[in-house]
């Protein structure tokens, strides 16, 4: 990191370095499920291998993926890596229906759902049963799997107890294993190896035990207390940088907010006069990577030195990695790694939801 900020950190509400208290106020273990982000991501991997799936690429001419939350995390992940190799396009969607153009046994629709109950996930499924579409059900169980059994679709099935922000790693190893079954994409067995490695690797810096003054994701998260941070990625990283925001609202219970570049550079570069921004709180990060386009790199300097030049406070981090599944997997784990730090630093449980909680219970009544 860069550490450009301009204005001393924030007083952290709790002592990062502090494990009988991290360890107290986490109480459903989530720090556990970060570390386990390379695991899920090799068990995805695994089970898609495990799983033909019946047809051939060449067989289809559109993709859409269906999920929300950290379902659909998931597929922009792979998505993303898949988008400069494959020559059949891929979509996301985060709806009740599916397009009008996704009809037929040439548009695969893969429905992503950790739970198997997720009610715009299957009102999807369920549209593209009408419409004949290939099918791909992805998840734990519950009424998707049922509905799956009886209409003979493709069903992969993973296992996993925890929170579905938690399990981005299946669902990223579960999709990337479907493209390279149909030829979107090379075989990543390798590359999948060869990911878990850095992964592993990098998080020794992120752990509880790695005090402040050497864990970048501790001091990142107390840079981050009190104010709202915006992050800016490019490339490969713009799901990232989803994902990032995401965490920090689920985990931290705190705002956030994400940008891409080169469009930032269109349209929010221009809003930071009015109300002056150096009194909001807000709070930059450009998250960058080698495998960035250059002119992206040089797009988050110069964005992030006229930041600073308006009195927004800013940083920057240098994701590692050599190949862009190298850069998307380590964005994920540190981002991870600092929304969990944030949640202890605001003195909160990071597992606990009860914004969303509230309001699926209202769906419901």
């Amino acid at each position: 990191m860069d550490c450009y900020q301009n204005t001393p950190f924030p007083e952290v509400g709790m002592n990062l370095d502090d494990i009988i208290l991290i360890n107290k106020l986490d109480q459903s273990n989530y720090y556990s499920e970060i570390l386990e982000f390379p695991t899920h991501l090799a068990e995805g991997w695994r089970i898609g291998q495990l799983n033909p799936l019946g047809f051939k690429g060449l067989e289809i001419d559109h993709v859409l993926i269906c999920g929300m939350g950290g379902s659909a995390i998931g597929a922009d992940l792979a998505a993303s890596y898949a988008s400069y190799q494959s020559l059949t396009p891929i979509v996301i969607n985060r709806e009740y229906d599916i397009p009008r153009w996704a009809k037929g046994e040439r548009t695969l629709v893969i429905t992503s759902s950790h739970s198997g109950n997720t009610e715009e996930t299957i009102s999807c499924f369920k549209a593209a049963l009408t419409r004949r579409c290939r099918i791909l059900v992805l998840s734990t169980g519950g009424e998707l799997e049922k509905i799956a059994g009886s209409t003979g679709v493709s069903y992969w099935k993973f296992t996993h107890y925890g929170q579905p922000r938690a399990a981005v790693g299946f669902s990223l190893g579960l999709i990337l294993s479907a493209f390279a079954q149909l030829g979107f994409i090379e075989d990543l067995s390798v590359s999948i190896e060869n990911t878990i490695n850095l992964l592993n690797n990098e998080s020794s810096k992120f752990l509880v035990e790695s005090p402040v003054q050497k864990n970048p994701a501790k001091r990142l998260a107390g840079q981050m207390v009190g104010r709202i941070p915006i992050i800016f990625g490019s490339d490969y990283l713009t799901p990232v940088v989803r994902r990032f925001k995401s965490q920090i609202n689920e985990l931290a219970k705190s705002w956030a907010q994400f940008e891409f570049l080169p469009e930032a550079d269109h349209n929010t570069a221009a809003g930071i006069d009015y109300p002056e921004t150096g009194g909001l709180g807000i709070f930059a990060l450009f998250l960058e990577s080698i495998t960035d386009h250059p002119r992206n790199r040089l797009r988050s300097h110069i964005t992030r030195q006229n930041f600073l030049i308006q009195g927004v406070n800013c940083d920057s981090y240098l994701v590692p990695g050599k190949t862009p599944l190298e850069n998307i997997c380590a964005g994920v784990q540190f981002s991870d790694f600092v929304s969990f730090y944030l949640a202890i630093a605001n003195n909160v449980d990071p597992t606990p939801i009860p914004g969303i909680t509230a309001i699926k219970n209202s769906l419901s009544e």
